[in-house]
Order: C-alpha cells, then sequence, then structure tokens
C-alpha cells in the first residue's frame, strides 16, 4: 500500500490494515512530515535532548515505513509513478483534484496500474457542490449534524452544542475506509480490475447519525441536545450519586422491573407512567424526578454492586487513566509498547480486533520521519547509493 494520506482518516484507515498484515510505505514531506508529528505536547523524547514526535502521530501510524519523498517536483513524482505499478492499493486524502498537477489522480495512476484499489478521503467528496471544500473533522460534526444532538438541552446549565472530544468524523470514515478498500481488494483479485473509491468525512458522518437520523426521517421531528439522556430509552443516563456519577442503561422493560426491585422502588415499578418504555419516554422529566434523589442515597460502588447482581446494564464514568488501569481492559491487553530502531519506547493502543487464527500483529512502532527512505528505494526501485545521494542532495528525498 501506498500512503499518501496524513493527520487521521487516511492513516488510521492504512494503519488499521497495517495491523491485518498489509505492507504500508508512508510518503512524507522531506524535513516536515505528516502535520501531526508537530501537534503537541506531549512528545516523545528525541534524541541528545531534542524534542521528539508528537504523541498524536503514534496514534495512527504504527505498521508503516515512513519514506520522504517531495512529489510536488517533477522526479519526486516520477519516483512515485515507478512505485505505483507494484502497489495493490494508494490512498491519498488530498484536495478534489489536487494530485491531478502531479500525475498521482485516479485517471493517471489506473493507466499505470490497472488493478489498483485508489481511495481518496476529502471532506466532501468528489462531487457536489462543496467538493472543493476543505474538510476538517470538526467542521463535519458541526455541519453533519452531530453537534446539534451533542450537549446539555436548550434551557440548562451550560446549554450549547459541543463536539465529540475525539474526531469521530475522521475516525469512522477511516473505518468506513478500511471496509471499503478490503471490497474493492476482493474484486480486485476476482478481476483484476481496480477501482477508485470516494470517501467524504461529510457522508460518513451523516451515515452515524444512525438511530437520530431513523428517528428524523420517518417523524419529521428534529432530534435536540438531550444531554446524556437517550432519544428512545429511558431510564438511559448519566445520574449523580452521593460520591459520583452513574450511567443507569435500562434497555428493556424486564431491566427496568429489575432495577426498581434492587432499588427499593416498588412504587416507581407499578406507576403506569412508567409501565413500558414508551411510556417511560412520553414521561421521562417526572421519571427523572423521581430517580434523582433516589440514586443519591448511595455510592456509585453501591449502587454498582446491587445493580450488577440484578443483572442491570450500568457503570462508573472512568478518566483515561482509569481505563488503562482497568482490569478487563488490561485483561484484554489493550495497551502494548514497542521500540522505534533507535530505542525509542512508544506506548501505543492496540488494535481492538481479535482474531482466532489471524490477530492484527503490532510488527513496528511508528516510524521516525524518513527512516526507510534509503532501504525502500533500493528494495522497490533498485537505485544505487550515488543514486540516493543525488536524490537527496536536490531535495527530492
Amino acid at each position: 500500500m501506498l500512503d499518501l494520506s496524513r493527520v487521521l482518516a487516511g492513516p488510521w484507515a492504512t494503519q488499521t490494515l497495517g495491523d491485518l498484515g498489509a505492507e504500508i510505505i508512508k510518503i512524507e514531506r522531506p524535513e516536515v512530515g505528516d502535520d501531526t508529528r508537530g501537534w503537541g505536547p506531549p512528545f516523545l523524547p528525541g534524541q541528545d535532548g531534542e524534542r521528539g514526535d508528537a504523541a498524536y502521530y503514534t496514534c495512527a501510524n504504527r505498521n508503516k515505513s515512513s519514506v520522504t519523498v517531495d512529489f510536488t517536483k517533477p522526479e519526486g513524482a516520477a519516483l512515485l509513478t515507478q512505485i505505483i505499478p507494484s502497489c495493490d492499493v494508494l490512498v491519498e486524502n488530498f484536495k478534489t483534484g489536487g494530485l491531478a498537477k502531479y500525475g498521482l489522480d485516479y485517471e493517471t495512476v489506473a493507466r499505470l496500474n490497472p488493478r489498483i484499489v485508489y481511495c481518496s478521503i476529502t471532506g466532501f467528496g468528489h462531487t457536489g457542490p462543496s467538493a472543493a471544500k476543505p474538510g476538517y473533522d470538526y467542521l463535519v460534526q458541526a455541519a453533519g449534524g452531530l453537534m446539534s444532538v451533542t450537549g446539555q438541552a436548550d434551557g440548562t446549565p451550560g446549554a450549547e452544542p459541543l463536539k465529540v472530544g475525539v474526531a469521530v468524523a475522521d475516525l469512522f470514515t477511516g473505518l468506513y475506509a478500511t471496509i471499503a478498500i478490503l471490497a474493492a481488494l476482493r474484486h480486485a483479485e476476482a478481476t483484476g480490475q481496480g477501482q477508485h473509491i470516494d470517501m467524504a468525512l461529510m457522508d460518513c458522518q451523516a451515515a452515524v447519525l444512525a438511530n437520530q437520523a431513523a428517528n428524523f426521517l420517518v417523524s419529521g421531528t428534529v432530534p435536540g441536545r438531550l444531554g446524556n439522556a437517550h432519544p428512545n430509552i429511558a431510564p438511559y443516563q448519566v445520574f449523580p450519586t452521593a460520591d459520583g456519577h452513574l450511567v443507569l442503561a435500562v434497555g428493556n422493560d424486564g431491566q427496568w422491573q429489575q432495577f426498581c426491585a434492587a432499588a427499593g422502588l416498588d412504587v416507581l415499578a407499578q406507576d403506569p407512567r412508567f409501565a413500558s418504555n414508551a411510556q417511560r419516554v412520553a414521561n421521562r422529566d417526572a421519571l427523572i424526578a423521581s430517580l434523582r434523589p433516589a440514586l443519591l442515597q448511595d455510592t456509585t460502588s453501591g449502587w454498582m454492586r446491587r445493580l450488577e447482581a440484578a443483572q442491570v446494564p450500568c457503570g462508573p464514568i472512568q478518566t483515561i487513566d482509569q481505563v488503562f488501569a482497568d482490569p478487563q481492559v488490561i485483561a484484554r491487553r489493550m495497551r502494548e509498547d514497542k521500540a522505534r530502531r533507535d530505542g525509542t519506547a512508544i506506548p501505543l493502543v492496540a488494535n481492538p480486533i481479535k482474531m482466532s487464527l489471524t490477530p492484527p500483529v503490532t510488527r513496528r512502532a511508528p516510524p521516525s520521519l524518513g527512516e526507510d527512505t534509503e532501504t525502500e528505494l533500493r528494495q522497490l526501485l533498485g537505485l544505487s547509493d550515488a543514486q540516493i545521494s543525488g536524490l537527496r542532495n536536490r531535495g527530492i528525498i
């Protein structure tokens, strides 16, 4: 795979495929690299006391080779066109039409390699009135409806639209891109025919509105912000306890009865206003007003003991340090450490895919900038030391 992408959506897709065994050649700008190498603090420790790469870069770039090529120069673009015939996949996230002037657009690349799967990731796609606009996750969370249903409800303290705490439009697009690439590869293997994949953050954000979008399409009612409450289920939200907070996730009427019994709230179990989920949603305000004082009578851990014993879904709100100290997360080996060739140790979040025969493997840490340039150019193109030295002297690599 030739990875011309940077920042998050594209690198997330290529990292996922790299975890599953793909050979990823990440092309970066000489001396600068992927933008996220500078998106800190925090930063890794560098050599000789210098500042290393930002932690951000490490979240999406393991299992890749880093090759520095300036393809804005004809000689650099020519190097990539020589590599393309040996590639199965190319991933890029430049503006629509942005690679055509370098001869790296899909039409040109497909003539060099008709079986290549070429995945473009942009903010708004390659068609439509917004195709030329730059796309950033924050803007797409806003324009794509997510922020309109995220945050405290109007009329309550702190009410305003909120973005999610991680770049989910980028991440979902990266995952959808991974799925599309795998499907296109199956087609290419069967037919010898590659294709162009046109992935847009806006499309993916609209898709993952999921039940909120379905609610609107069916009812015509525009969903609003409900804070931590659920639009279709109640009670399904955060409640304050005697010493913190508890997420209560009552997903069906049987769990509601089990909750009431465990909480000593028999009167609510018998209340006709709350007999079914639909009635609990319709009478949400009265329901929550009844539950809040009751849940303040015990601690979070106390409620968890009582409710878990009654098989009522509930849980604490953990900070990120608590997540990685959680016995379940530890048992599932969701943290791993990998060292670079220079010995720099990098802590990583493991791939969550668990497979019995072909599990994801972290073969190498996120690379330092350009550490594989000479090796890959020798192996892929058969360049000599003198040719590589000349390219470096001319600023091509």
